[in-house]
């Protein structure tokens, strides 16, 4: 068994699409296949079942996932090991982030990072299914870090807190409730709400608290950029709750509200998997993280 084999039936099983996995890879195709083959007799099992429209693991091959990942980790950490031996961080660090560009200067966090470890190849990963989708990742081994809005602890991450901000309502100026300075959840529950899907944790903070409010809310538009809300809310389409950052500063169509009761905030993190040991590689970029905050977001505690 060859350990690039391994790595050819990661990038099918994450992919489930051979087409795709051989663009990851940089290899043709055929080579994909070629190695999935070698795989499968040396295995004497088959990995994948295939159709001319889908790709999905067997049983097999699902048993085999987490032993696969598993060794090729092990191998990039023997290769980022040696290398720290022989002057400088080798290896690739992925990272996964939300898609709202407010909390943390990307940019200027690589360029760092890099003229300190040219050696090191840095992959970034936008969530299509925000923070949930994260989580997934971190937990299956595709990303060594990511940055996370989450309303709580989850089991099998460790998460360094970075920011806290606090969430606002934004109403169209001609609500009944917008002469006000806050406004209470409650009397709300009858309105349309603008949000951001479930998986968010934009979403899950005022999912939570209407919960608890024993308020059952309807959302009839849903953005997965938080920052476009307001634009929904000024064409009179619904209500939303966001965090301040996301409000706009001077907008005669949008009234910003606070929130009447205990204080909502939008938290966000910065998470690894508890059970996997980071490379020295991605250790080397935390200590980078706080001071690349945007100041928009309220920075509490890196």
């Amino acid at each position: 068994m060859e350990l690039r084999h391994l790595e050819y039936f990661l990038a099918v099983a994450e992919e489930l699409n051979f087409t795709r996995a051989a663009d990851r890879l940089h290899v043709v195709q055929s080579g994909v296949s070629a190695s999935i083959r070698a795989l499968e007799r040396d295995l004497d099992a088959r990995l994948f079942d295939r159709t001319s429209k889908r790709v999905t693991l067997t049983e097999a091959g699902a048993a085999l996932l987490p032993q696969a990942r598993r060794t090729v980790q092990a191998a990039q950490a023997a290769r980022d090991a040696v290398a720290g031996t022989q002057g400088g961080l080798r290896g690739t660090v992925t990272i996964g982030t939300l898609s709202v560009h407010s909390l943390v200067d990307l940019p200027s966090l690589f360029a760092e990072y890099h003229a300190a470890h040219p050696g090191v190849r840095l992959q970034l990963q936008v969530a299509p299914r925000g923070s949930a989708g994260l989580v997934d990742s971190l937990t299956q081994g595709r990303l060594d870090i990511a940055f996370v809005a989450l309303p709580g602890p989850v089991p099998g991450l460790t998460v360094r807190r970075l920011t806290s901000t606090p969430m606002v309502v934004l109403l169209p100026a001609g609500h009944a409730l917008a002469r006000g300075s806050a406004v209470d959840l409650r009397d709300l529950a009858d309105a349309d709400f603008i949000d951001s899907p479930t998986g968010y944790g934009n979403r899950a903070v005022v999912d939570q608290r209407m919960e608890t409010l024993g308020v059952q809310r309807r959302v009839v538009i849903e953005v997965p950029d938080v920052i476009s809300a307001p634009g929904f809310v000024r064409g009179g389409l619904g209500v939303a709750v966001v965090p301040a950052f996301a409000a706009p500063a001077a907008d005669p169509g949008v009234r910003v509200l606070e929130i009447a009761g205990p204080p909502l905030a939008w938290e966000t993190g910065l998470a690894t998997a508890s059970h996997s040991r980071l490379t020295p590689a991605a250790r080397a970029l935390l200590p980078l993280v706080s001071g690349h905050i945007h100041t928009s977001v309220r920075v509490t505690a890196l």
